[in-house]
């Protein structure tokens, strides 16, 4: 049991590192996208950001987990390795684009009282964070499941 609470806390500690490079770049791209108008050509433009910032950190994160967090398999290539990695990471960020768009367009865009009471960047930060949280678990159980050697 130590051992998966010590997993545990170290998969958090590369999980909030590789947050913030997520985070980083998904407020730097929706910046940019609102002064360049782009998001009042495509209102969506936050997917775009959280994709970005979802592939820069999802690389980050397999390098920091595969080092520090998940003890590698010995019966499968570094290749293979990254490209399941990969893939349960999409998956992931399938899960996250879907909570961002139900909770940005579906929420926040019909819900007058949130509309008056917070700002669209404000819910675009709350609803990113929320859709981090629910993935991140599925992340960590994907992960061990399918990445980690087996005692």
């Amino acid at each position: 049991m130590k051992k998966l609470i010590d997993q545990i806390a170290k998969f958090g500690i590369v999980g909030v590192v590789c947050f913030f490079i997520d985070w980083g770049l998904y407020n730097v791209l929706n910046i940019i996208f609102r002064k360049t108008g782009i998001a009042d050509v495509y209102p969506q433009y936050y997917l775009i950001s959280k994709g970005a910032g979802f592939i820069v950190s999802m690389i980050c994160n397999y390098l920091l987990s595969m080092k520090f967090v998940f003890v590698r398999r010995d019966d499968m290539s570094r290749k293979k390795e990254f490209v399941i990695f990969f893939i349960l990471s999409a998956i992931g960020l399938v899960i996250n684009e879907i909570c961002l768009y139900v909770g940005m367009d579906l929420i926040y865009g019909h819900w007058s009282f949130l509309q008056k009471h917070m700002g669209k960047a404000l819910a675009e930060n709350f609803f990113m964070v929320g859709a981090t949280g629910i993935v991140m678990i599925y992340n960590f159980v994907s992960r061990k499941h399918f990445l980690e050697k087996k005692d």
